[in-house]
């Protein structure tokens, strides 16, 4: 699945809401529901169940945290939660390391990529809120 092909695909409710304008966010959506796919082939392993457990926890969290800053409007709260996200799309990156015995190493590559991505977003994002106070 492709991040336009998806994004094509997200119910207008959720494309409505003030945060979908952050694009970090939308990037958490789409690994977070990438993430669901690559769970279920976790899943087949005895093994992989506790990854997919804390894989799918972790990726979740990016998403919900940002939710939960953009509630809060901006200043200190909002960044504090921003940096849990940032905190959680690491701990993800991890999880997507540990399950390389189960996943394609394409696979792996795209995700741990698409971590990075939301990590510079919301670092980049941490920075300019910082200078404009």
């Amino acid at each position: 699945m492709t991040y336009e092909d998806w994004e094509k695909n997200v119910p207008e409710t959720v494309r409505n809401d003030p945060v979908w304008q952050f694009y970090a966010h939308r990037k958490a959506l789409f690994l977070f529901d990438l993430a669901w796919v690559d769970c279920e082939k976790l899943m087949q392993d005895p093994r992989g169940r506790t990854v997919s457990g804390q894989l799918i926890d972790a990726c979740g969290s990016i998403s919900a945290n940002i939710e939960e800053g953009y509630g809060r409007g901006f200043g200190k709260d909002r960044d504090h939660f921003l940096r849990y996200s940032a905190g959680s799309a690491r701990e993800t990156k991890g999880w997507y390391y540990r399950s390389h015995y189960l996943l394609s190493p394409e696979v792996i590559q795209h995700r741990m990529a698409l971590c990075d991505d939301i990590i510079s977003l919301l670092v980049t994002e941490l920075k300019r809120q910082r200078a404009i106070r």
